[in-house]
């Protein structure tokens, strides 16, 4: 059976989004696209519900439940107020834009939060076909010296160079946004920000980055505590 649990006390973040959702997602611990949008609700104060389905036993449901909800019977899905909410950025987006916060406050501070973020999703799709590839044992390691390494360099020269991210620790500078989370999300998925972030030190501004999301006082609170699986 998929475990359910009940995170947080409904309050004024709810009330801007309309309720209190429930998410489905893989028990994958705290990693993979699902676990953004839980960032994003425990930084914003969300309450929310949270099933996790084992991989043993997510086959038997993609083909009923999640296929009931989401015609690509594919997560994370987000139910609200009778709502079904599917792909994971749109829904970051749609929250941002709900909560008035995390995607800038205007439209060049939207298109370079945007960019980056797509940036993310890129890198993550080639860590993704790499990590789960049947040929893992040779797939993942020429992944980390060729693709994650050519995506790193990008991402620390975007941040080092354009007006917005040279403001502050985030991409638009001192606003915190959707996308620092998908950028933070795929470097833990990546096994990048844990040992003291190590493997960072050669991106100086990456690590910031990462750095200033673990240090905001609600996401800090959520890893401190058990809800956060590692």
């Amino acid at each position: 059976m998929p475990s359910t649990k009940q995170h947080g006390t409904a309050g004024r973040a709810n009330e801007a989004i309309g309720g209190v959702p429930t998410i489905h997602y893989l028990d994958f611990a705290s990693r993979g696209r699902g676990q953004v949008i839980r960032l994003m609700f425990e930084d914003a104060g969300i309450a929310y519900t949270d099933i996790r389905y084992s991989f043993e036993e997510y086959p038997e449901y993609k083909k009923s439940i999640i296929a009931e909800k989401n015609p690509t019977a594919t997560v994370p899905v987000v139910e609200i107020n009778g709502k079904i909410l599917t792909q994971s950025y749109a829904i970051l987006r749609h929250f941002a834009r709900l909560l008035g916060k995390y995607d800038g406050d205007n439209e060049e501070e939207k298109y370079w939060a945007d960019a980056m973020c797509d940036i993310a999703i890129d890198w993550r799709t080639q860590f993704v076909n790499a990590f789960f590839n049947e040929n893992k044992e040779e797939t993942y390691p020429k992944h980390q010296q060729t693709a994650r390494k050519g995506f790193l360099e990008a991402l620390q020269k975007h941040l080092t160079s354009h007006e917005l991210s040279k403001q502050g620790p985030y991409v638009i500078g001192k606003t915190f946004t959707y996308a620092d989370m998908v950028i933070y999300q795929v470097l833990h998925d990546e096994n990048l920000t844990q040992d003291g972030m190590k493997e960072l030190q050669e991106y100086p501004r990456l690590k910031q980055l990462a750095e200033e999301v673990e240090g905001r006082s609600n996401i800090k609170a959520f890893k401190d505590s058990d809800r956060y699986l590692g």
